[in-house]
């Protein structure tokens, strides 16, 4: 179950994000914006079962998308692939990133990670909420100043069908190519 706690200023629920899926040899930060409610409920990363992220990792990983969650997250660690979200917690009426309150939203600690994570050398948003969101509250010249790396990807989210899970899988794989 995931945990929700109430904003003091707003009186609004706020849902709280997972702390990082972390690989302790990361070269690769994966940022998504905010857990879906289906993710919340599953207290998973992508639990959306029409979510491609699980199928593009199986690609890299080898392991089945449907395979058990802790194997798949041991399967992406494994491959030096981290995996937060940019939000820390947020109101967020249901799981579509135009519904987050802009106000209440309170960013990830990425100063902590980094200085976790010598490696790390590419963060990867998860879509354009994720990389916006993060420069909003970041900086536009956060990463270049800590020596990073990024790119925005294509949503993994089945709300992004602008493109389909092929092309998704190429441009992810492509991006990801240096891990296998």
């Amino acid at each position: 179950m995931h945990s929700q706690v109430l904003d003091d200023q707003n009186k609004k629920p706020l849902d709280a994000a997972f702390p990082p899926l972390e690989s302790p040899d990361t070269q690769v930060l994966i940022l998504g914006s905010m857990p879906s409610q289906k993710s919340l409920e599953l207290s998973q990363y992508y639990g959306h079962p029409q979510n491609a992220f699980w199928k593009i990792m199986a690609e890299l990983s080898s392991v089945p998308f449907d395979a058990d969650y802790a194997t798949r997250a041991q399967a992406v660690s494994a491959l030096g692939l981290s995996i937060w979200d940019t939000i820390a917690s947020c109101h967020r009426p249901g799981s579509m990133d135009a519904d987050i309150d802009p106000q209440s939203i309170v960013v990830n600690d990425f100063d902590a990670f980094i200085d976790r994570h010598k490696q790390l050398s590419l963060v990867l948003f998860n879509g354009q909420a994720s990389a916006k969101v993060f420069v909003k509250h970041m900086g536009k010249t956060y990463l270049k100043d800590k020596g990073l790396e990024s790119q925005v990807m294509p949503s993994t989210s089945p709300a992004y069908a602008a493109m389909s899970l092929y092309n998704k899988k190429k441009v992810w794989l492509e991006a990801l190519s240096f891990v296998r």
